[in-house]
């Protein structure tokens, strides 16, 4: 059966730039059936001025307004009995640049199964409290989805496969005004169709008018989000089973979102923070973190695989998914008040210190290596680091992984990445400029469990949680060339208090000739020793979500 596309209009209200959407539309060929949603004058009159079927303008009238999904729902099937079987809908007042019609409809030929949506590229006019609406209605369609391919769920320029939506509105309860776009977008999602979005300008018209009621609208919206969360874990197997997969791409995990979208996911996190909490941020992001759980299939076996060695060396039951959930979520709550910690260092989580005379000693002489883990929540001890221990300290990242970083944190508080040093190599001018600040007193913090980007011919295997483990030489060949002590520091969460640990690990690092490897595997093997020893005390704080043992994660 051969493609026949038509647009749809729906209209409450809108008038003034109608007839330049018609004029666009008919440019492209395309018959137009507009749909007046119980309008008023002047738009009552203006809009049935447009009726011109003999130059295939359509124009029908509803008398008692139904709402946007309503209107649309009225089109389509006026579309159905005209015989079209793609309908494109436009909203009437103006916002979309209608040029990228040949690009839907394109898209729409050779996919013709799919749902074809507009991706909204919005400029300086749009308000700021519609950025922030938008975004967490993206994150529950993530959630309801089970997938972060659909991008956007609330453009108004689309093209529907005609038939597969009203099997939908035919058989479901569709919300019929400004809930309408997302929910229809993710019932056809779970019925397999595929999303597939194509880029689009959207400005805000100087003047125009919104159809959007604040409190009625908004409570819809709510009101939908409830009804397909429960109704994505109703058919859970089928859901997860037609869950939308990226264009030309398999389902990322959250670690490769891009900077843009991770920079306003940060700024709504914040401003929710600051608004409503910490406890009503952890209520927002426990969908998310759930998401997430069930997606990262790997990451969760290796969850999974990392408990279990603490279960069995405490003697405790197998682990289970919730306790791996658990893991996600611990691990959510640390990244937030990590960020509450740069953002609004007077609110911060308090910090204990604990420590002995000798790190004090040291800490008062001069420069060190401080040694840290993905235990616990050294990132919100580096924003109070410096106080803690009376000394500037930095942060050693490798290159790759710091820009990112702190171009996130620098969005937050500018001067917070001028503590961190982004080393790639340790060449001669690295060393020089670390000797340097050595000797001027300042600490410098390097991560202990994490294997370096140079691979595994830099790491010695050691006894760790019962299996031998990879962990790097890195610590302890720098703290050996820059000649200073190190100390080990674990900030581990206790209740509602965080506390700082700095353990002395070592006066002076030597790594005599001829016994070098063997020395650093010694050194590395008293430093596994103790992030065991606080594992085991603190299991669900470490968040090394990889395959640290380089093993396959075990399955049950």
């Amino acid at each position: 059966m051969s493609m026949k596309i038509c647009a749809v209009i729906p209209s409450h209200n809108h008038y003034k730039s109608l007839a330049q959407v018609i004029m666009a539309l008919r440019g492209h060929g395309l018959p137009v059936l507009i749909v007046d949603d119980g309008s008023a004058s002047p738009a009552r009159e203006a809009i049935a001025a447009c009726h011109d079927p003999a130059h295939g303008i359509e124009v029908v009238r509803l008398d008692k307004n139904s709402g946007k999904g309503g209107a649309v729902a009225h089109g389509l099937r006026l579309a159905a009995e005209r015989g079209f079987t793609h309908a494109v809908q436009v909203d009437a007042d103006g916002q979309h640049d209608l040029t990228a019609i040949d690009r839907l409809v394109e898209a729409a030929r050779k996919n013709p199964e799919a749902l074809v949506s507009g991706l909204p590229v919005y400029d300086s006019t749009m308000p700021l409290s519609r950025r922030f609406s938008r975004w967490l209605t993206h994150v529950w369609v993530w959630v309801e989805t089970l997938s972060t391919a659909i991008r956007d769920s609330m453009c108004g320029f689309r093209v529907y496969p005609v038939a597969q939506t009203l099997g939908v509105l035919d058989t479901e309860s569709v919300g019929k005004r400004m809930d309408f776009d997302t929910e229809i977008m993710v019932r056809l999602a779970w019925r397999g169709a595929p999303v597939i979005h194509v880029p689009v300008a959207v400005t805000y018209p100087e003047g125009n008018t919104s159809n959007f009621h604040l409190w009625r609208d908004n409570w819809l919206i709510t009101k939908m989000h409830t009804r397909l969360v429960f109704g994505m874990l109703a058919r859970l197997p089928s859901v997860w089973r037609n869950r939308p997969r990226k264009e030309g791409a398999p389902a990322a995990h959250w670690a490769s979102m891009g900077e843009r979208g991770a920079q306003f996911g940060l700024w709504f996190v914040l401003t929710f923070y600051r608004m409503f909490g910490r406890r009503a941020c952890v209520l927002v992001l426990w969908p998310i973190v759930t998401y997430f759980f069930l997606t990262s299939g790997a990451r969760r076996d290796y969850s999974l695989a990392y408990l279990r060695r603490i279960h069995t060396l405490k003697g405790l039951a197998a682990p289970g998914w919730r306790d791996s959930h658990a893991h996600f979520m611990s691990f959510a709550k640390k990244a937030l008040d990590a960020v509450a910690a740069w953002s609004a260092p007077n609110n911060a989580p308090p910090i204990d210190i604990e420590t002995s005379e000798r790190v004090r000693e040291l800490a008062r002489d001069g420069g060190a290596l401080l040694v840290v883990s993905h235990l616990g929540n050294a990132e919100l001890c580096r924003a109070h680091l410096a106080g803690l221990v009376g000394r500037d300290v930095y942060a050693l990242m490798h290159t790759r992984h710091a820009r990112f970083y702190n171009n996130l944190i620098r969005s937050i508080r500018p001067d917070a990445a001028d503590s961190v040093i982004e080393v790639s190599d340790l060449d001669p001018a690295t060393m020089i400029s670390l000797s340097e600040r050595i000797e001027k007193g300042d600490w410098l913090a390097i991560a202990g469990d994490r294997i370096p980007l140079s691979g595994d011919q830099h790491t010695s295997l050691v006894p760790f949680l019962g299996d031998p483990a990879p962990f790097s030489h890195g610590p302890y060949i720098l703290a050996a060339l820059l000649g200073c002590p190190v100390v080990l520091m674990f900030c581990l969460k206790q209740g509602d208090r965080h506390v700082a640990i700095f353990e002395e690990f070592a006066d002076h690092v030597v790594l005599p000739r001829g016994e070098r490897l063997a020395a650093i595997t010694d050194y590395a093997s008293r430093y596994a020793r103790r992030l065991e020893h606080h594992c085991l005390n603190q299991p669900l704080q470490w968040y090394n979500f990889y395959n640290f043992w380089n093993k396959a994660p075990p399955h049950n």
